[in-house]
């Protein structure tokens, strides 16, 4: 057998059909575009016959793009095998898969009329000659065509088998064995396919495809089972998106056999470094965003937080990933600073910025990142740059704040208490004011009995979000001695503080005029 596993992305047809999406032909043009350059084998544009749009992106596909074959879905019906022959006129490499249900609850429950049949047994006849004509009729479109056994995963054997035998002898090149249910478990459906190939005797002939879903959580396993029992194409989506919970995501099935070579022996002519990319796009144009826990291409997939990880991490990358993030297409690991992350990490990420701390100073702005992670999901660069210019480069502190309260609102007046160290002295003092920075400013001018005027005021968020840490710079005058105070937050009240402070103690450090 080959050790190469053909990939057939249906992000285009399977996934569009997640619920609250839809894409027009532009859309799946752009995405059918970044598939080639992902190399994909097979391309699934659309289901022609379900709406003229449709025909169209198909069509539009098939013209456009190079490399990979264009394929559409078809039901094993003579005007659906149709519309897809004739939307894929123009591609170069064309494939129709068609196909139709091959378990008793879809027989029975799809086809209720009697023309197909009174019995279950009268209806299983006719299916298997409607699978058969549905082929025949594909074969003169292209020579490439597939067959789907809807459902198989929870078909009888006997009967599916029957079903794949004669396909293959009407003519299906590929034959595909879906548990569209997603009700197997790996070593059932893995046996399913191991028993194909060694039941059906034109098997062979042949290249046994799996296409699993999600609906357990277990589409990627399964995948993964059915190639190692012989199924040498793998279908799924991008980002697993799909009918319900999805199907097998492929960029999972691509990198568990790069990663596990040594496992399971085969590969895939995939360029991964464009996967990243890829799912990114999916995302955009879907309206549908990665988990960051998803694997492989999740925001957390190649980040480490927690200290003992990045500890070990950045004395030896591979004791926390068996894989490289430039692999997928990113560009790097990434170290997320948060309560959890630890000194070592710290001190690496500083480092990487330009810093280079003594104990003392690291520990300095260790309890200070300590203070604002605390109040944070994650501490990002700007945050550490406004920390060390705000704690670790100070003059000698003559006021320093120990405490700081704020009562303000709609209907009151806003009130500021602080508390201060001066020298060797503590003082508490109050304040009103216009607002709370200014209740604030005046109650620390009141502390300090400084004669210091506030000229100017800045305010700007360092990083997003509302949980942002906030950059406060003042211009404090005194004497016709002019200096900048800077302070850094969560809380924009205590960095106006820290600012005012921190220009009075420059004054403070001043030779007087």
């Amino acid at each position: 057998m080959s050790d190469k596993v053909a990939v057939f992305d249906t992000t285009l047809r399977d996934g569009e059909q997640a619920a609250g999406t839809r894409l027009g032909s532009r859309e799946k043009l752009m995405i059918a575009r970044q598939l080639a350059q992902l190399k994909v084998d097979v391309i699934e544009a659309g289901y022609p016959a379900s709406s003229p749009e449709d025909f169209e992106a198909v069509q539009l596909v098939s013209h456009e793009i190079q490399g990979p074959s264009i394929c559409a879905l078809s039901r094993a019906v003579p005007d659906d095998i149709n519309a897809c022959g004739k939307a894929l006129a123009k591609a170069k490499r064309p494939r129709i898969h068609t196909g139709i249900g091959a378990s008793d609850i879809h027989i029975a429950g799809k086809f209720q009329d009697e023309r197909y049949g009174r019995t279950l047994a009268e209806k299983k006849v006719k299916i298997l000659e409607m699978a058969v004509d549905a082929v025949k009729l594909a074969r003169q479109y292209a020579d490439d065509v597939e067959f789907y056994a809807e459902d198989a995963g929870r078909a009888d054997p006997a009967y599916l088998f029957e079903m794949v035998q004669a396909t293959i002898d009407a003519g299906a090149t590929v034959v595909n064995i879906p548990d569209t249910t997603g009700y197997t478990v790996p070593e059932q459906y893995g046996c399913l396919i191991r028993s194909i190939r060694e039941k059906v005797p034109n098997s062979a002939r042949a290249t046994i495809s799996v296409h699993c879903h999600d609906d357990l959580g277990m589409a990627v396993a399964n995948s993964l089972a059915g190639i190692l029992s012989g199924a040498r194409q793998v279908e799924g989506t991008i980002n697993g998106i799909g009918e319900r919970a999805g199907n097998a995501a492929l960029e999972e099935i691509i990198m568990a056999l790069r990663t596990r070579g040594d496992y399971f022996g085969l590969h895939t002519d995939i360029d991964t470094r464009e996967l990243f990319r890829t799912s990114r796009l999916v995302s955009d144009l879907l309206g549908i965003q990665v988990p960051p826990n998803k694997a492989v291409v999740g925001a957390n997939a190649f980040s480490h937080s927690s200290g003992i990880h990045v500890d070990g991490f950045l004395k030896e990358r591979e004791t926390y990933e068996i894989m490289r993030p430039d692999h997928v297409g990113i560009v790097e690991s990434r170290v997320v600073l948060t309560a959890r992350t630890g000194r070592h990490g710290l001190r690496d990420r500083l480092k990487k910025l330009g810093y280079t701390l003594s104990p003392p100073e690291l520990n300095q702005a260790y309890q200070r990142f300590l203070a604002v992670a605390d109040k944070k999901q994650e501490v990002f660069d700007e945050d550490l740059i406004a920390i060390l210019h705000d704690e670790i480069h100070p003059l000698p502190e003559i006021y320093q704040l120990e405490y700081l309260q704020i009562y303000s609102g709609t209907s009151a007046i806003p009130t500021a208490t602080v508390r201060l160290r001066v020298k060797d002295e503590t003082r508490v003092g109050a304040a009103i004011g216009d607002g709370p920075v200014d209740a604030t400013c005046k109650a620390i001018a009141q502390v300090t009995r400084t004669a210091a005027k506030l000229q100017r005021y800045d305010i700007r968020a360092v990083t997003s979000g509302t949980e942002a840490l906030g950059e406060v710079t003042v211009q404090l005058e005194e004497s016709g001695r002019k200096v900048v105070g800077r302070g850094a937050s969560t809380d924009v009240i205590e960095a106006s503080a820290r600012a005012f402070l921190d220009g009075l103690n420059k004054l403070a450090n001043l030779p007087a005029k």
